[in-house]
């Protein structure tokens, strides 16, 4: 009776989505059109960063850009790897300090999902970050926020949702809300140069990730059909590239696409067991996400068999494979090649409940993946990471 419950929620969302006011981003493909945009109509503004982009010293341009504008930019750059709730509630204070009115998110995942739940802070004041958990709890305009994404992977600069982890329950928790959309976008493939070969590679597989759970839910459209598809080509055909040169400005520039894309793609059509089996792991061993994302993708989708075999055939044949076999197997091996692991040694056999209880608490009843997972699946699956 439960997964009949999920599926009949699952359909009601769907038809529920065709009337929210769906849009992209205003895009910008350089800093300097990011900071005309801004000098037009703000002279104060919060920058939501972290200390490894400080020190490499990428914001500067922008910082210096600001400044020329006359544009004063108070900078927060204690983001943490799954931004917590002590990181908001600090960027939000210094939001209302210092009387900003808009708020630039510069960085990866962390620093996008930290700047958009300050703005819901802003914009719900008397609200706590875990009330904000879930579906809809914001719906109301936030400051003006412009997203700066320097990783191609999480897609956030496109989407309607933001990640916090609460620290004192080791709980990654999601909220959703059309007004968490970005109001700008900049897609500047010169700001991922500096990544890492390791970060390219995971916040890649988090692209795909987001690709590849979009297309094989139950909430597709022909829109985010499209994108996934596109998002997954770009993906096999780039990333790889962009890993063993970062300097290969072109494969940087078509990971970014593929971020926006994937980006499009899930945050209407939902992301599944994946994401949340990964955030279970992350909150609690302070895993980064694309690096789960990655480690879990293959285990998932080997679990959900024949159920997700011709969504992923399609997939396959988009890629110039043969089926979903080959598909998982293609995925298994760019995550061989770029020295991503097949498991994580940190999880623990006494974990494994209170793992497979929050994943299922984030999955059930919303996300309309092609097997919906009891505990034991869950368990079972993680089981299959341990090392």
């Amino acid at each position: 009776m439960y997964k009949l419950f999920c599926r009949v929620f699952q359909k009601v969302m769907k038809v529920s989505a065709c009337f929210l006011p769906w849009k992209e981003p205003t895009l910008l493909r350089s800093i300097d059109e990011l900071v005309q945009h801004i000098a037009k109509s703000e002279q104060r503004v919060l920058v939501v960063t972290d200390e490894v982009l400080m020190k490499l010293g990428l914001p500067n341009g922008m910082l210096e850009g600001l400044q020329a504008a006359g544009v004063t930019a108070h900078v927060y750059d204690k983001t943490c790897p799954n931004p917590t709730i002590e990181n908001i509630e600090a960027a939000r204070a210094m939001y209302v300090e210092q009387n900003c009115t808009a708020i630039v998110a510069f960085g990866g995942g962390s620093p996008m999902d930290c700047a958009k739940l300050v703005g819901a802070r802003i914009a719900k004041p008397r609200k706590p970050v875990p009330k904000l958990r879930g579906l809809f709890k914001i719906l109301k305009r936030l400051p003006p926020l412009y997203a700066v994404p320097t990783t191609a992977g999480t897609g956030s600069e496109v989407t309607i949702a933001a990640v916090a982890t609460n620290p004192a329950t080791h709980e990654k928790f999601a909220c959703m809300d059309p007004s968490l959309l970005p109001k700008f976008a900049v897609l500047d493939p010169a700001l991922t140069l500096a990544l890492p070969p390791h970060m390219t590679s995971t916040t890649g597989m988090d692209a795909l990730t987001h690709a590849v759970e979009s297309y094989i839910g139950g909430s597709n459209t022909k829109h985010t059909a499209k994108n996934a598809v596109d998002a997954t080509k770009l993906v096999f055909a780039h990333l790889e590239a962009a890993y063993q040169d970062g300097s290969n400005l072109e494969a940087r520039k078509a990971m970014l696409e593929a971020s926006y894309m994937a980006g499009v793609a899930f945050t209407r059509a939902y992301v599944g067991n994946i994401h949340a089996i990964s955030h279970a792991l992350g909150a609690l061993y302070h895993i980064p996400h694309g690096l789960g994302n990655a480690v879990v993708m293959p285990h998932v989708l080997a679990f959900y068999g024949e159920k997700a075999h011709k969504c992923l055939g399609g997939l396959a044949q988009a890629v110039g494979l043969s089926n979903a076999e080959e598909f998982i197997a293609a995925i298994r091996g760019m995550n061989e090649r770029m020295q991503i692991p097949t498991g994580f040694a940190q999880i623990k056999t006494e974990d494994l409940p209170a793992l497979a209880a929050r994943a299922t608490k984030e999955a059930n009843p919303l996300y309309p993946v092609p097997v919906i997972m009891s505990r034991d699946d869950v368990m079972a699956v993680i089981k299959g990471m341990m090392e």
